[in-house]
């Protein structure tokens, strides 16, 4: 069977097996949604997401050839018309984009349009400075559960990014959300965010380094000279505790402050995440690190939070919904809330 038989049947299977779970999204004012999960539906590496009127291809291992994306989009055209697709090819070093679009298109691009998620609009745009979608889809199930435990609480959102989860919770009738992040162009994106709907409270929005923030916020407090050396200037803040706390974090980053690193020291992030938590709060955090165990990584969190002072009542696993299938029942992303 030709290679772009082989793609259009899979996608094809993919689309069918989620008719219930688009019926559902649907009806809750949900149109972002993964069509294609490659890594378990047939082609590793490649996926296709639904934002709106967006069609957002994007490969990671293997460039898709010109006959397989041209039989792509035909597939799509006839099975969701309306949509539009752009294609962005991410197998080189960094998951750059690496394939030049013509300047009609680059420019379809480089719009912003809205997508809905539960009734939440966001902004959404399938090129941009950076590299990532300004919204993680494999997150709805998070943003789901943020959504139904924020109603009269004060959250905050670290490693906010574009800030969905604050948005969410901001939206389902949290009093108090404060948004951190590094990247002023990811807070600008979220700030739009805020505009874009009828929001019942005012978000604060942080660029800060996550370290500093929440040593601040906890009290545990962050010097401005570390062993004689003068560390980088970051917003003073008072010392804080919320309900719910959000960890979203990178595999792997440096700064001045610290180093984030999933796979060998989640715990240097969670203890003051912990601290910023608020007795009888709720502290959800995400490991996204395919290789970690979820059962020793619960088990690392639940040692350090008993280290820490603070132990975990209750644990609660949040898997991501139907559009991200894993056969194994070990998704690549762990969320996991828990009661301190």
């Amino acid at each position: 069977m030709p290679a772009t038989h082989t793609l259009t049947a899979a996608t094809g299977r993919a689309l069918d097996a989620r008719r219930a779970l688009l019926a559902r999204l649907d009806a809750e004012h949900t149109d972002a949604c993964r069509l294609f999960h490659g890594t378990v539906e047939g082609r590793p590496g490649l996926t296709v997401d639904r934002y709106g009127s967006l069609l957002l291809v994007q490969s990671f291992h293997d460039p898709l050839t010109p006959a397989e994306l041209a039989a792509l989009e035909a597939f799509y055209a006839d099975a969701l018309p309306g949509l539009e697709l752009i294609y962005n090819d991410r197998s080189q070093t960094n998951s750059r984009i690496a394939n030049p679009l013509p300047p009609d298109r680059q420019a379809r691009a480089e719009t912003r349009r809205e997508c809905t998620e539960m009734g939440v609009k966001y902004w959404i745009q399938a090129r941009h400075a950076g590299q990532d979608p300004w919204l993680f889809l494999d997150l709805r199930a998070a943003r789901r559960r943020v959504m139904a435990e924020a109603p009269g609480k004060s959250v905050l959102n670290v490693f906010a990014y574009t800030c969905g989860v604050g948005i969410a919770a901001a939206r389902a009738g949290a009093r108090h959300v404060v948004n951190v992040d590094f990247a002023e162009s990811s807070l600008a994106v979220g700030r739009d965010n805020a505009r874009l709907n009828d929001l019942p409270v005012r978000l604060r929005f942080v660029k800060s380094d996550a370290f500093a923030a929440m040593r601040q916020l906890s009290g545990i407090g962050q010097p401005k000279v570390v062993r004689g050396k003068h560390l980088p200037p970051f917003p003073e803040l008072e010392q804080h505790r919320f309900d719910l706390v959000f960890l979203d974090p990178p595999r792997y980053a440096r700064s001045a402050f610290g180093v984030v690193d999933l796979i060998n020291d989640y715990p240097a992030l969670f203890k003051p995440a912990l601290l910023c938590t608020a007795e009888g709060g709720t502290l959800i955090c995400c490991n996204n690190v395919a290789q970690v165990d979820r059962d020793a990584w619960a088990d690392q969190l639940s040692r350090s939070a008993r280290k820490a002072g603070r132990p975990i009542r209750e644990m609660e696993w949040i898997t991501p919904e139907e559009d991200f299938p894993s056969p194994d029942g070990k998704p690549p992303l762990k969320t996991l809330l828990m009661r301190v």
